[in-house]
């Protein structure tokens, strides 16, 4: 059974950083491209971040790119998200997700205040 379970959320100022983890189970995570993904109250879910299984490759959603860093320690079985400069518009529970699966965990909550 697969386990995605996401962590280091919390209420920050604008301007502020915060990194977040997601540790995984279930699964050869090594062998797995992974994103991160948020959903904000009334929006649809929006694409963050995605990794390549090595981490060599990484690519970001225009709103993100700057700002953001994606990456993740195949020993640790752990996927991070260093976001730097936080906005309010970031507010959002933030998710990952092995790429190409419809595997998630119960997210952890960003909130940027102004």
């Amino acid at each position: 059974q697969v386990h995605l379970v996401e962590s280091g959320g919390a209420l920050v100022q604008a301007g502020g950083s915060l990194n977040l983890s997601c540790v995984v189970s279930g699964l050869t995570f090594r062998e797995s491209a992974m994103d991160w993904f948020r959903q904000a109250p009334g929006k649809l879910r929006e694409f963050v971040a995605t990794i390549s299984r090595t981490g060599d490759n990484t690519y970001y959603a225009d709103p993100v790119e700057g700002r953001f860093t994606i990456s993740r320690d195949n020993d640790k079985n752990t996927l991070y998200l260093q976001m730097n400069n936080l906005q309010p518009e970031d507010t959002a529970v933030y998710y990952c997700q092995p790429l190409g699966t419809s595997y998630r965990g119960q997210g952890t909550q960003v909130t940027v205040s102004s």
